[in-house]
């Protein structure tokens, strides 16, 4: 029921990805609107609804869709996690509801003190990672490690990157660059067996050359909606520019080719959603402006997540690394 489209845009991209994944879809919302969309589809047998009569709005808060709407689909979604009946939750309505529903009706993996949200964003060569990317905009430096130990394990199940390059995005490459909450945190991860390739700067995500740059929520989020932004204002601006002239539109028609693929390279559907990290479950969180082809994409990657055993990965890693994290821990008390 989530997102600026609703079901005319969730429904056929779930079932899109449920028939190309062969995997099972439950729609949960407003029985009598996603019967009306199904019906567009034709016989859908890997869809099953549960109704539910409440809603959480884009604009509520968090809190109080937690107290007050017991039955919404948010709500409902995550509590058949819980019971067993599917295996993660994907939703493009209120973030800050779906984050908080998720850790406390699943509850986070033990060690996890700040779930985080990871983004799938395409480079110069190969797709990467950039965590948290929204919420958590006040981090300790142990809180910046678990995530680059999350988002490691996302990179090598998801993406398929054997040995992930790992970053901590900072003012500058030099180690000792940052504020305290960086510094602290480069110590951190200096002490593990990641492939740790120290601090970058904002102009290195999309270079190719790291897989995983850490970051507070914060900081993630601005990076994330100026790259979105900039990337749609290129789009406009290119487009315009090739409309200007003549000879601008004959040239535009011998590259159509590259602009189509370029456009696809840019395009934040390709992907679908941001993995909440650190949930005794599967979540994903989807753009409130996602089209099917991002619904699609963002259920194909929980799928992904599922078959990959992703969470059972991430509660190894942890648990590897947790003296390391409790040293961090405790060195923010001294």
């Amino acid at each position: 029921m989530g997102g600026d489209h609703g079901p005319s845009v969730v429904i056929p991209g779930a079932i899109r990805a449920a028939r190309e994944g062969d995997f099972k879809i439950i729609l949960l919302g407003d029985e009598k609107r996603i019967r009306h969309e199904l019906d567009k589809l034709g016989p859908c047998p890997e869809a099953e609804i549960l109704h539910t009569s409440q809603v959480a709005a884009m604009g509520e808060k968090p809190s109080d869709v937690l107290r007050r709407k017991k039955d919404s689909s948010i709500q409902q979604a995550f509590a058949i996690v819980k019971e067993g009946r599917a295996h993660g939750v994907v939703s493009a309505g209120n973030s800050g509801a779906t984050v908080a529903c998720g850790m406390f009706i699943l509850g986070r993996i033990d060690g996890v003190e700040r779930p985080a949200l990871a983004s799938i964003m395409q480079t110069e060569h190969a797709p990467m990672v950039l965590v948290d990317v929204g919420a958590n905009v006040d981090c300790k430096p142990y809180h910046l490690f678990q995530f680059g130990i999350m988002a490691d394990v996302l990179a090598r199940d998801v993406l398929g990157i054997e040995r992930p390059r790992v970053g901590l995005l900072s003012i500058g490459e030099e180690e000792g660059k940052g504020n305290l909450q960086v510094k602290e945190a480069f110590e951190l991860f200096k002490m593990t067996a990641m492939n740790f390739v120290g601090n970058v700067e904002g102009r290195d995500i999309f270079t190719g050359d790291v897989d995983v740059v850490v970051c507070d929520g914060f900081v993630g989020n601005v990076a994330l909606k100026l790259s979105e932004g900039l990337c749609t204002s290129l789009s406009r601006m290119l487009k315009r520019e090739l409309m200007r002239s003549l000879p601008a539109r004959l040239g535009a028609s011998l590259v159509a080719g590259a602009l189509k693929r370029f456009a696809r390279l840019v395009d934040y559907a390709e992907y679908g959603g941001a993995p909440v990290l650190g949930l005794q479950g599967i979540a994903i969180v989807c753009h409130g402006a996602s089209n099917e082809k991002a619904i699609k994409s963002a259920c194909s990657m929980a799928a992904t997540y599922v078959r990959k055993e992703t969470n059972d990965h991430l509660m190894a890693e942890l648990s590897a690394n947790e003296e390391l994290s409790r040293f961090g821990k405790a060195a923010m008390k001294l």
